[in-house]
């Protein structure tokens, strides 16, 4: 049986570079009716844990540790003892939101994350943040794109810790080579493909 992708908007603010922003983010939560992950614990973690239900959470995959996508993940971790993934190069952004409180495991490039029977593979995106991350599916021919990669370009590379060079080459390298027809789920707003966007980047200023 193939994982279901079920998805939850949360709503709050983004604090970086001493500004503040209110944003919506999608949560991704990825299973099936026994066991789920979930992908970037965003805002409200009771909100989070009301959709996982009585399943267990394997695991709470952050795809960056900008305060957004991170600040319900120990409290849901708490809730559920699922443990939090990271990648270790998004350590420096993650101790600015939790200075307290450490993840559980490192995310690696490659890594293949299974849950009800559905690989995902971790791919290492650094632009937005230098330990962001994408999950892939061939499965559900989905990639769960947190801030890398949005509807109508690469995410923003305007604040600390991001650089729009290294951006535009994750994208290029490691998520353009993948079927057009891939569904991208993203951290923010609506989903869009691997082939809309690859067809729309030739309008990006140049790297």
């Amino acid at each position: 049986m193939t994982a279901i992708v079920q998805n939850l908007v949360t709503s709050g603010v983004f604090e970086l570079d001493g500004g503040s922003w209110d944003v919506d983010n999608n949560v991704w939560i990825v299973g099936d009716g026994s066991e789920v992950i979930v992908i970037d614990a965003a805002h409200d973690a009771d909100a989070i844990a009301d959709v996982v239900g009585d399943r267990t959470v394997r695991a709470i995959v952050c795809t960056h540790a900008h305060n957004d996508h991170v600040n319900a993940a120990p409290a849901l971790a708490d809730r559920t003892g699922a443990p939090i993934l990271l990648h270790p190069a998004d350590r420096v952004v993650w101790d600015l939101t939790h200075p307290d409180r450490a993840p559980d495991g490192d995310l690696a490039d490659g890594q293949v994350i299974t849950v009800a029977g559905t690989d995902l593979t971790v791919l290492h995106t650094p632009g937005h943040a230098p330990g962001a991350i994408c999950l892939h599916s061939p499965d559900l021919a989905v990639l769960f794109t947190g801030d890398t990669l949005f509807h109508g370009g690469p995410g923003a590379t305007g604040r600390s810790y991001s650089d729009y060079p290294t951006i535009v080459k994750s994208i290029r390298d490691r998520l353009f080579p993948l079927p057009d027809a891939t569904i991208v789920r993203t951290g923010h707003g609506e989903a869009t493909t691997i082939g809309k966007e690859k067809a729309a980047s030739a309008d990006w200023p140049d790297a």
